[in-house]
């Protein structure tokens, strides 16, 4: 597995279930480091995976968001659900205002995000943002360009 091979942390939500499980499991099955962070209330109901290298239980939903923002270098989105969409434009919202500076990535698995990168570039183009704005994500189909690609992000939002 990438992640694993490349001795790179994965952060995520702590669930056994779903494609972030699964993703769990392939770098726990390389060996690799795996964080949880996981509100309280979630552990209770038992979706907590308990096989990982570290599991970090929180009071809220908030506070996991804030505590895998400030344990990561940065972000990437798989396909999913609103969930997924809710972190994702959370982190790119704060990433817009300066609140981090940290490369923001869409697996673009099949074109899954195909539609999601057509509604920002219209979000420019209706003037709701600025065009560098579209510089605060990068997107690419496979994990090797994507890692390639938030390697070299760098941070322009406020140098213009």
């Amino acid at each position: 597995m990438f992640l694993a091979r490349r001795g790179i942390t994965l952060i995520y939500g702590g669930g056994k279930a779903g494609l972030m499980g699964e993703v769990a499991e392939a770098v726990l099955g390389h060996q690799g480091h795996v964080v949880g962070i996981i509100p309280q209330f979630l552990k209770d109901r038992e979706v907590a995976h308990d096989r990982l290298s570290e599991l970090v239980v929180v009071d809220t939903m908030h506070t996991r968001k804030a505590k895998m923002n400030e344990a990561a270098d940065g972000f990437i989105a798989l396909p999913g659900g609103y969930g997924t969409y809710e972190e994702l434009f959370e982190v790119l919202s704060w990433s817009r205002v300066g609140l981090h500076q940290k490369p923001i990535g869409l697996l673009n698995v099949d074109g899954f995000f195909d539609p999601l990168l057509d509604l920002l570039r219209h979000t420019v183009q209706q003037g709701f943002a600025a065009p560098q704005d579209l510089e605060l994500i990068v997107s690419a189909g496979d994990v090797p360009t994507l890692y390639e690609q938030m390697s070299m992000f760098r941070h322009r939002r406020g140098q213009r």
